[in-house]
This record gives structure tokens, sequence and C-alpha cells, in this order.
């Protein structure tokens, strides 16, 4: 029997967000970014039912949606400036995703975050989009763990972008008649994996 690495890495829908859960990993702005997209394809669903031309226009939204604000082009920022003026839940989710991230930007105290959180999950709650409102009950669950992640100055994504290049192995084993075979891909390709974490971090003595 051949070996499944799908079985053996997470590979099966709801895994990895099982994972999470159980070990409370940081919640991050991507879940705006998630919830965004949900309410996208809502109301492209709902604008598909009413008018099949101005929904395939519509279609072609996402990138300017999903993207950062500085890194779109020319056309993608005239067709986000037409829905800003278009207005309605489309604008409100954007909007809430770009709070969001802005509050994960790096450049803030723990007590401004926290104080941050607390207004966006408030707006998140009161916005009347159910995908933003699970966004704002996730993030006040992992409150403490993510005012944590700020103050100690770490985040998992180092870790996400290991486990990335893990899965890129993971597909180039199919076929390999063990685990272990994959195993010593793996570390021969990323190893020795060695993360170091806060409190095994040498402090200097100040002064």
């Amino acid at each position: 029997m051949r070996w499944k690495p799908h079985v053996r890495f997470g590979g099966r829908p709801g895994e990895t967000d099982r994972w999470k859960q159980q070990h409370g990993a940081p919640v991050r702005s991507h879940l705006a970014t998630t919830a965004l997209d949900k309410v996208r394809r809502r109301v492209w669903n709902d604008m598909r039912s009413v008018d099949t031309a101005a929904a395939k226009k519509f279609k072609g939204a996402r990138w300017c949606l999903l993207k950062n604000p500085t890194d779109l082009n020319e056309d993608q920022a005239a067709t986000l400036r037409k829905l800003k003026r278009q207005g309605g839940q489309l604008w409100r989710a954007y909007s809430l995703k770009e709070a969001l991230r802005a509050v994960f930007a790096g450049d803030l105290e723990e007590s401004e975050v926290g104080e941050l959180l607390d207004r966006f999950c408030s707006k998140a709650s009161r916005s009347g989009l159910k995908e933003f409102v699970t966004v704002a009950e996730t993030i006040r669950k992992h409150r403490a763990g993510i005012l944590a992640a700020i103050r100690l100055g770490i985040n998992n994504a180092r870790h996400e972008g290991l486990n990335r290049r893990v899965r890129l192995i993971v597909n180039r084993a199919y076929g390999f008649h063990s685990a272990k075979a994959a195993l010593a891909l793996i570390m021969v390709t990323l190893g020795p994996i060695e993360h170091v974490l806060p409190h095994e971090r040498t402090h200097v003595p100040s002064g």
C-alpha cells in the first residue's frame, strides 16, 4: 500500500483549522480578508440572479478588494473607487478588513492594539454582516493570545511559511512507500529547524 501524505500531514479539509483551535493559534488579519471574500461572493450571487451582465463585470473586482491599496494597479484602483461610490455591504466589509489590517501593521503598542481591537469588534458586531460578526467573536475569544503575541513581538508567520514549504515537498512525495522517506526529504531540504522561543532568547543587560 502506498503512503498517502494527506493523511499524515493534515491535507484533509478542516484538519489544519482543528489544530489551530486546539492549540490557540494567534488570530490575524487574514480572518477579515476571508470574511470579505465571503461577502463578495454572496453579493455577486445576489447580483447574478438579477443582472447577469453586471455580475460578470463585478466578478473581476475580487483582487482590488483583497489586495492592499498600495499594491493596486490603475484599473484596480478605479474599480475600488467605483465600489466606494456604490457603498453597501461590500464597501462596509472592505472598510472593516482595512481597519483590522491597520491594527496589525506592527507599529502599535499592546495597549493601543487592545483598544483598537475592542473598537473593531464593536463595529463588526453591529455591521449587519454575519461574516464579520463571526470574526469579532473569534477575536474576542483569542484576545489574550493576540495581545501576548504583540507584547512578546512574535507571531506564527515563520511557522506558516515553513508549513507551506513542507506542503510543497509533500506534494513531491506522492508515490513514496513510507512517511519516513518524505520526512527525510523535508529535513534534508529545510533542516535543521531551530526556532528560538521568547523565554529562550538571550537578554542583554541594560546599562
